[in-house]
């Protein structure tokens, strides 16, 4: 991989909070087409290192780049007009509106002429047919009828959405926080297929979790975060999982 320009770079990030360091120098590398698993004990800098990636938090020291080419993230739609989508553990979903409406959500659709321009009429129909073609593109079969209510589909439909949602608009990196948390066996599989499903799109996935099993299931390769560093980057045909928990908690070194 390391012949390839990543598609997300960051060098020598640094965040502090006060006295407690969030990120002590930390060096971040996201290849074109990979599931980059992050993972850490509480306290190694997990969140602290995604929110400066997707533009929630701003670094105090150190350089972002996209495509080869630094750029700044003040907020979290700056990240958003770069292609870099997030779907965090808490969804951000909509109970009331429909599937398709949570699509779009921030995004939606006008009518054409000057009932969108003018009277900004949202274009109802046309916002369903592209969420049926994107969650089809997706393999989303448990989510047939998306003028149903987000609050009426399960866990895991829910995740499916978000993540749908996420594909649609993040044309380079989609960024999944702790998505199987909440969920049991089966749907967890689900969004796993997901990934995978995104892999094959050619977009670029950081998925932050704590469940190993998962993260050895669909991970190219794996950044441990310890201490607000970057201990090292391992694959799951280098290391097991015990190897990667022993580097996580400080037992062993990479």
């Amino acid at each position: 991989m390391t012949d390839r320009e990543p598609v997300m770079r960051a060098e020598r990030l640094v965040k502090t909070y006060g006295r407690v360091v969030g990120l002590d120098g930390v060096d971040f590398e996201l290849m074109p087409g990979e599931v980059l698993a992050v993972i850490g004990d509480n306290g190694a800098g997990k969140s602290t290192l995604i929110k400066c990636l997707t533009g929630a938090e701003i670094p105090d020291e150190g350089d972002i780049y996209l495509d080869g080419k630094k750029v700044t993230l003040s907020r979290t739609q700056d990240a958003r007009a770069l292609g870099i989508e997030t779907v965090y553990q808490s969804l951000a979903v909509s109970p009331a509106l429909d599937v398709a409406s949570n699509l779009f959500l921030g995004r939606e659709l006008r009518r054409p002429g000057p009932l969108g321009s003018i009277l900004r009429m949202m274009d109802t129909p046309a916002m369903r047919r592209r969420a049926r073609e994107e969650l089809t593109e997706l393999g989303i079969t448990t989510l047939q009828d998306v003028t149903v209510a987000v609050e009426n589909l399960s866990g895991g439909q829910r995740q499916a959405v978000a993540v749908a949602r996420a594909a649609a608009f993040g044309s380079k990196v989609v960024v999944l926080d702790e998505p199987t948390a909440a969920l049991g066996v089966r749907e967890s599989n689900q969004v796993l297929n997901l990934i995978g499903r995104l892999r094959e799109r050619g977009v670029s996935v950081i998925l932050v979790s704590h469940n190993m099993p998962h993260v050895f299931d669909v991970a190219d390769r794996i950044h441990i975060q310890r201490l607000g560093k970057r201990a090292t980057v391992i694959t799951p045909q280098s290391h097991s999982m015990t190897d990667a928990v022993a580097i996580m908690t400080g037992a062993a070194r990479s």
